[in-house]
């Protein structure tokens, strides 16, 4: 129902309709429409990360890698972007959330650091800083893709994203 634009028409008896369940079993399961839409918004979330970490760790070196982190973050937001908002607007977004979001930014700029001080022996206050550069303008390229959605522009916002980030650690392993 998310995904089709009908958060509003979100109740614990629309879900039990559709699901073709009773009321009571939907409210064994959770207390009322925020925890539905909350449990909802972490499981969307969790599998997201779960499919970008798996295809990051099958990449082979960091342009690769941070190549397959941008595509992979493109192609959720042209499949799943209106479901993140919607939830993001309903906000399904608690404190529980954040703290796994932050737990799961920190594990992620940790694996980007010490990939970038093995390929480019960059010390870890370099690394670490240039990495969180790169990683916290995700936002932004996402931002621009959504002005203009169509897959030439994905491809180049990609191609510029990965330039930039490579580039940027080439030249911080040269003053090194």
């Amino acid at each position: 129902m998310v995904a089709d634009g009908l958060v509003d028409e979100i109740s614990m008896e629309s879900v039990a309709l559709r699901a073709h369940v009773s009321r009571g079993l939907v409210y064994k399961h959770f207390s009322n429409r925020h925890d539905l839409l909350s449990a909802l918004y972490q499981r969307e979330s969790t599998r997201l990360h779960d499919e970008l970490a798996s295809d990051v760790l099958s990449a082979s070196g960091l342009r690769a890698m941070l190549g397959v982190l941008i595509r992979g973050a493109l192609r959720a937001q042209q499949t799943r972007g209106a479901t993140f908002a919607a939830l993001s607007a309903e906000g399904s977004r608690d404190g529980t959330h954040q703290i796994t979001r932050r737990r799961r930014d920190g594990q992620t700029l940790q694996f980007f650091t010490r990939q970038a001080m093995s390929e480019y022996q960059l010390s870890e206050p370099v690394a670490r800083g240039a990495m969180a550069m790169t990683l916290g303008s995700i936002p932004n390229v996402l931002a621009q893709w959504r002005h203009s959605p169509s897959p030439r522009h994905a491809e180049q916002l990609e191609a510029v994203y990965v330039d930039m980030a490579i580039g940027g650690l080439e030249r911080l392993s040269k003053r090194n």
